[in-house]
């Protein structure tokens, strides 16, 4: 007890340790406070140690660096970047896909820098903040208007407030999708104040059943895209143009929620087609919206299309103050879309389409580049494997895209204890675990964090000691 007195009386207090240069350096990187309260936890944990009976002896050097290393750890963002090595593209709980260069940069100076959002450089007056998207989704898509709120369900919930509300909105059953999050299309319908028709059955739903779902209080006839899963066998849905007729036969509008908001096909990846946007419209929908962070490639935002009549209806809308998007979406999603004015640009710029192109002979390269950087005693539980990836996201349902991944079979570690460590680096490696062997999808990983994450499963790997 003695010693632990005389110990403990040996911690040098805060002002001393704040004296010494190591300690104002930290303070001019961070902040005098900061400092100091980092230097107090440093030194209090020092004490319980010491009190719990371990034998160390108090030394400023530690203390400061133990500070160093709390201020370090409290300054890292808990949004940070991660390495996809799942095989999912657009994988919703790493963000979906990245953007192109152009579109973060887009982002960046927006944010970095007072912009013309609502101010009209031309004239000096007051200017729409939804004018420069408005053309260009003009100018891609045919559609007659365009608006953008923050995501797809809100440009829903919009659509059928503004069109719908109080009114009979007539959708077919097997439509009935939930969403990421367990959001569901009834319950944004309900929320929109419209009352939702089901017609027809899960698998089977004929145009004969819309027609005798509309009344007098019907506002609307409704098609949504099952985006994010499939019935296969003994189905039939109504197409759009059929559907449209329809609509327009009985002065309705037809909405089209597509979700995924395809603009490019997916044929020439080998995936079965999405519905294409323009096509959309071009069969009769009066009213689009999809998402602007899915198969288009772009910041997370919901884009709506259609008749000029109901985007103006739309527009001025209540809702419509409160789902804008802010000028760092819109300064990005502007950017992806001016690369729509050329197919083959935008399929070469736009990143989720460089990973759908990508061969299994170039994959198998990259992973056998990623075996090249590691140790030969790590190499030794490692092989280069065929793999299943996919597109995710709510887009493409079953469509699986034939991959190459970097197998990991450790001897002397749990494969859960791998992956909570690949997970645990500065920046997190996301893998998936198949078949008693953790799977690094190359599909995903993009070829500047190969040798990151060779270093990181070499670190691993080679620790003396595994829990």
């Amino acid at each position: 007890m003695e010693q632990s007195s005389s110990t403990l009386r040996a911690i040098p207090s805060i002002g001393q340790l704040l004296d010494m240069p190591a300690a104002q350096r930290l303070a001019g990187a961070y902040s005098p406070t900061m400092a100091a309260e980092a230097l107090r936890v440093a030194a209090d944990a020092l004490r319980s140690q010491i009190l719990a009976g371990q034998h160390i002896q108090p030394d400023a050097e530690r203390i400061i660096n133990d500070a160093q290393a709390l201020l370090q750890q409290g300054q890292q963002m808990s949004h940070r970047p991660v390495i996809n090595a799942t095989g999912v593209l657009l994988h919703t709980n790493l963000g979906r896909a990245p953007m192109a260069e152009c579109a973060a940069e887009a982002a960046k100076q927006a944010a970095l820098h007072y912009t013309n959002l609502e101010f009209d450089c031309a004239t000096g007056s007051r200017g729409d903040r939804l004018g420069p998207i408005q053309r260009v989704l003009r100018d891609i898509t045919g559609a007659e208007d365009a608006l953008v709120v923050n995501n797809n369900a809100a440009a829903m919930l919009l659509v059928l407030s503004a069109i719908a509300k109080g009114q009979v909105v007539v959708v077919s059953r097997g439509e009935l999708v939930e969403i990421g999050g367990s959001f569901r299309v009834p319950d944004v319908m309900a929320q929109s104040g419209c009352t939702l028709v089901e017609v027809g059955t899960t698998n089977k739903t004929r145009l004969s059943d819309y027609e005798r779902a509309i009344g007098e209080q019907t506002a609307a006839l409704m098609k949504v895209h099952c985006s994010n899963y499939q019935i296969v066998g003994f189905t039939e849905s109504v197409s759009v143009s059929a559907l449209s007729e329809l609509a327009h036969q009985r002065n309705l509008p037809m909405i089209y929620d597509l979700g995924s908001g395809a603009l490019l096909p997916l044929a020439p990846y080998g995936l079965r087609d999405e519905p294409s946007v323009r096509d959309s419209l071009a069969q009769g929908a009066d009213v689009v919206c999809f998402s602007g962070d899915k198969l288009l490639g772009g910041p997370q935002a919901g884009i709506v299309l259609g008749k000029a009549k109901y985007i103006a209806a739309m527009k001025k809308h209540p809702l419509m103050r409160a789902l804008r998007a802010d000028k760092m979406t819109l300064a990005a999603l502007e950017a992806t879309l001016r690369l729509y004015r050329d197919d083959a640009l935008a399929a070469k710029r736009i990143p989720l389409y460089g990973m759908l192109q990508q061969t299994e002979g170039y994959l198998a390269q990259r992973a056998e580049a990623l075996l090249g950087l590691l140790p030969s005693s790590i190499r030794a539980v490692c092989d280069v494997v065929p793999c299943q990836a996919q597109v995710g996201g709510g887009s493409a349902p079953g469509e699986m895209l034939p991959s190459m991944a970097v197998s990991v079979a450790p001897t002397d570690m749990p494969l859960n204890t791998l992956y909570l460590r690949l997970i645990n680096q500065d920046t997190p490696i996301i893998a998936r675990i198949h078949q008693d062997r953790l799977l690094l999808d190359m599909r995903t990983v993009r070829s500047h964090e190969i040798a990151p994450l060779a270093q990181s499963l070499t670190t691993i790997l080679t620790e003396k000691e595994h829990p």
